[in-house]
């Protein structure tokens, strides 16, 4: 306590008393004078900045999968079906987002918010196959919903289907149109998903607390002007930072014509020896395990382009208000991070420049990218997403197993075979290390492309944490394999 009563008499006497005047508001049960207000519902409400984006999309390419985003869970132990069903339901009455569809006004795009709306849960039983065949074809059919699109305008946008394996044995497979979920998203429905089936099966009543506000409050906030005035501040960052960026031109097995979105997937994983090292490192050096991942995939992407200025998009939860943790909607944001690999810098001179742009892009990720680009007008192809062509993730709190009493859910991964960009890394930390999926277009690239990436990248990581002191330029590109077939060829 007296840390506490120390650090409070640090505070500036303005801090102070702004600190207890946030403290008496909470106490009184009501929000702070600068919480997102609620919206006047007399009009349909605009969409974000983001979900314009995906509606625009989705009206020059209508009937696109790209953007819908499955949850596959599978359930083993005796499940009460009637209380999951209310369950989902409930979740659909609480968050006005599972209920809304995409039509326009005067022109314009809007929010059609349903007052209520029945979730159909469609069953297929998979019992009359033979017990080895079942789970594949649960997956099959999982992955098939996946890539069936959405409707925006008619909805609705989530889909549900119960795949029963035994009788103690299940898979539910959920698919959501991006537009109104992420990544985010998933851990709000799940955890509030467990929460209901675990009281409604115990015939107990809905344990949760009704959210004050709903995503459409925060779209109408994103665009108010207030909101705006903040944003135009850090649009100047952004206009210097990206101004003049060229594309990344990674060298393809096959031209870049027609747009493409097939694609493919390598698994990756690092041990938990090689990851517990980068971590070490990173702490020494004053960065987060994602900067030293970012410059490792940064060099090889320099390396393999030829570019010395290399940028890649990478998402942001978008949730840096308090009062839209809990929602389910589409909050985040991308921010893209340019590096400058010129002067042949050693790694450790790289991972500073890396942490000076991952700070600086934090410190300004409010802005939408939507907004960078309606301001920067970039030029960019028919389907090409401006300013990057590589995406890197990492992910250090993913769904895991879960436990409740006579039921536990596990998560099952779906690749649905499309690629929005030429190239995503999506890493995410676990018990036994890092793993992940090498993502590409497989309209550009062949898998051993992407494979002599991967073991690029690999070998920049190894340099990162014994040798930081080399240089860029200095790096050994050929694994022992690769350099005997060179040497071969070459001798033939």
């Amino acid at each position: 306590m007296s840390g506490l009563v120390q650090r409070f008499g640090n505070l500036s006497p303005e801090k102070r008393e702004e600190l207890l005047r946030r403290l008496k508001q909470e106490a009184a049960g009501g929000p702070p004078p600068d919480a997102i207000p609620l919206r006047e519902k007399a009009t349909p409400p605009p969409l974000s900045f983001a979900q314009q984006r995906l509606w625009f999309i989705d009206q020059l390419q209508p009937g696109l999968a790209l953007y819908n985003l499955p949850i596959v869970l599978r359930a083993t132990g005796p499940l009460d079906m009637e209380a999951f069903q209310r369950a989902l339901q409930v979740l659909v009455d609480r968050h006005e987002v599972l209920r809304t569809t995409f039509t326009q006004e005067r022109g314009q795009p809007v929010q059609c918010i349903a007052p209520a709306m029945a979730l159909p849960v469609a069953t297929v039983d998979l019992r009359s196959l033979p017990p080895d065949e079942r789970e594949a074809e649960a997956l099959r059919l999982a992955k098939a919903d996946t890539l069936r699109p959405f409707d925006l305008e008619r909805g609705p946008l989530l889909r549900a289907t119960w795949l029963r394996l035994d009788t103690h044995d299940q898979v539910l497979a959920l698919v959501l149109h991006h537009i109104v979920f992420d990544i985010w998203s998933m851990g709000v429905l799940v955890r509030e998903l467990l929460a209901l089936y675990d009281a409604f099966s115990q015939g107990r009543p809905d344990p949760l607390v009704a959210p004050r506000i709903q995503y459409a409050d925060w779209a109408v906030w994103q665009r108010g002007s207030a909101q705006q005035a903040v944003l135009e501040k850090q649009l100047a960052y952004w206009r210097e930072r990206l101004g003049g960026l060229e594309m990344l031109e990674l060298p393809a097995d096959r031209p870049r014509t027609a747009v493409g979105v097939r694609g493919g997937a390598l698994p990756y994983r690092m041990t938990q020896g090689p990851w517990e090292a980068l971590k070490a490192l990173a702490r020494k050096e004053g960065l987060t395990p994602f900067m030293v991942l970012l410059a490792a995939l940064e060099v090889v992407l320099a390396h393999e382009s030829g570019q010395q200025d290399v940028a890649v998009g990478t998402p942001v939860a978008g949730r840096n208000r308090r009062e839209v943790e809990g929602l389910i909607g589409f909050f985040v944001n991308t921010l893209v991070m340019r590096t400058d690999l010129a002067g042949n810098p050693t790694l450790r001179e790289l991972l500073a420049r890396v942490r000076k742009t991952c700070v600086e892009a934090y410190a300004h990720q409010d802005l939408p990218l939507e907004q960078v680009v309606a301001a920067l007008q970039p030029g960019r192809e028919a389907g090409q997403t401006p300013f990057y062509r590589v995406s890197f993730n990492f992910q250090n709190a993913p769904l895991s197993e879960v436990r409740i009493p006579g039921l536990v859910l596990r998560p099952i991964v779906v690749e649905s075979g499309l690629a929005k960009l030429d190239l995503s890394l999506q890493l995410t930390e676990g018990a036994e290390g890092l793993t992940g999926l090498w993502e590409y277009s497989t309209d550009l690239f062949d898998e051993r492309t992407v494979q002599r990436w991967m073991e690029g990248f690999e070998r920049v990581v190894k340099a990162l944490v014994e040798r930081p002191e080399q240089r860029v330029g200095e790096l050994e590109w050929m694994g022992p394999e690769e350099r005997r077939r060179v040497v071969e060829e070459w001798n033939r």
